[in-house]
């Protein structure tokens, strides 16, 4: 189980094997190497120097779609969902979505 943050420092959730998971349990992507897709094949973004963040110009990009598993019991991370400070953003990119975003 891998703890990720987005590029502006919000802690999102984890990733455990090929899934993107929010800190509140709920399966919200697949990764395919370091992209991630949602459940109906949509890009949603990849990982960059160990954080979630979007590339604008993949945004039409598809991926297989997946079934969610069912919610887990949700969990606090070794920080305690503390954000960092969050890295200058790249041309072409914007933040990933909050796990809020995902409800």
């Amino acid at each position: 189980m891998e703890s990720l943050w987005t590029w502006g420092g919000t802690s999102f959730g984890y990733r455990e094997g090929d899934r993107l998971w929010t800190h509140d349990g709920r399966n919200v992507g697949r990764f395919q190497d370091d992209e991630v897709f949602g459940a109906d094949g949509r890009y949603l973004g990849e990982i960059r120097r160990g954080r979630l963040i979007t590339h604008k110009s993949k945004t039409s990009q598809r991926g297989a779609s997946f079934m969610p598993y069912a919610n887990r019991v949700g969990y606090v991370n070794r920080v305690g969902y503390v954000g960092y400070v969050g890295y200058v953003m790249l041309a072409g990119y914007e933040d990933f979505r909050a796990p809020e975003d995902f409800r």
